[in-house]
């Protein structure tokens, strides 16, 4: 078997060694170097824990390993796709906002799942806000009939207007940190969206349905006018119609 250049390259950018990475998931150092030398392809749980380590795609490091999970691969600028954002690695919104280093965008209504599966969100934005990236958060804005209409859409009653609210609560005190900007919208939100530098995960919004249970794509930025640029102008557009918490509409 041929030797994974991949891997071998990402541990010397990382600044990694073999047995670093071995004790970093759990795995005795020999078979860590079996994936470097010979090119044999880990545990698929094991392998994303390795691609975390890394700060590198799982899909780069081992193209192989997506033919057996619950995902395929993609081509260009889609990196993976996955049936409901419930079968998404959770760990892959978290490595989206560390590897970032120029920008961060969050478009959402609420997404209140960031927050209650790490308690630290706030903090790791307000690190990466003081290192000089640029950090957007657009949420939706509880009052508006828009929100109502789609909590109705989604049977949700009142729910979606008090994650909105509980979204809100969550962000705001990151409003007065530098390279922090937090604003509210009202738009008809086709997707979500979260970037990180030239990588973007969208959850595709279904009518009818939570976001948790719609498709979630992971876009790497390859060229002009492509996939991630159409996003990209979407969340633009909805920049320029937000307005800061509280001011009138």
């Amino acid at each position: 078997m041929a030797p994974n250049e991949r891997l071998r390259s990402a541990l010397l950018n990382a600044g990694i060694s073999v047995r670093q990475l071995a004790e970093a998931v759990g795995v005795d150092p020999k078979t860590a170097e079996r994936w470097v030398n010979t090119g044999r392809t880990p545990h698929p749980g094991i392998a994303h824990r390795a691609a975390i380590v890394l700060r590198e795609d799982l899909a780069h490091l081992w193209p192989a390993i997506e033919q057996g999970r619950r995902r395929h691969r993609g081509s260009g600028e889609l990196i993976a796709a996955y049936p409901t954002r419930a079968s998404a690695p959770l760990d892959m919104w978290r490595t989206l906002f560390e590897r970032a280093q120029q920008r961060i965008g969050i478009l959402v209504y609420a997404a209140n799942f960031l927050h209650e599966s790490w308690p630290d969100f706030n903090d790791l934005l307000a690190s990466k806000a003081r290192e000089g990236c640029r950090v957007r958060i657009l949420l939706g804005d509880a009052d508006s009939p828009i929100i109502r209409g789609r909590g109705a859409e989604e049977l949700f009653g009142h729910g979606i207007e008090s994650r909105c609210r509980v979204a809100l609560m969550h962000y705001r005190p990151l409003a007065e940190s530098s390279n922090v900007e937090l604003r509210v919208h009202d738009t008809t939100l086709y997707n979500s969206m979260f970037m990180g530098d030239d990588h973007m995960i969208v959850n595709a919004h279904v009518f009818g349905m939570n976001a948790y249970g719609a498709p979630v794509y992971h876009l790497r930025h390859m060229r002009e006018e492509g996939l991630f640029d159409t996003y990209a102008t979407s969340f633009e557009a909805v920049w320029k119609q937000s307005r800061l918490p509280g001011e009138e509409r």
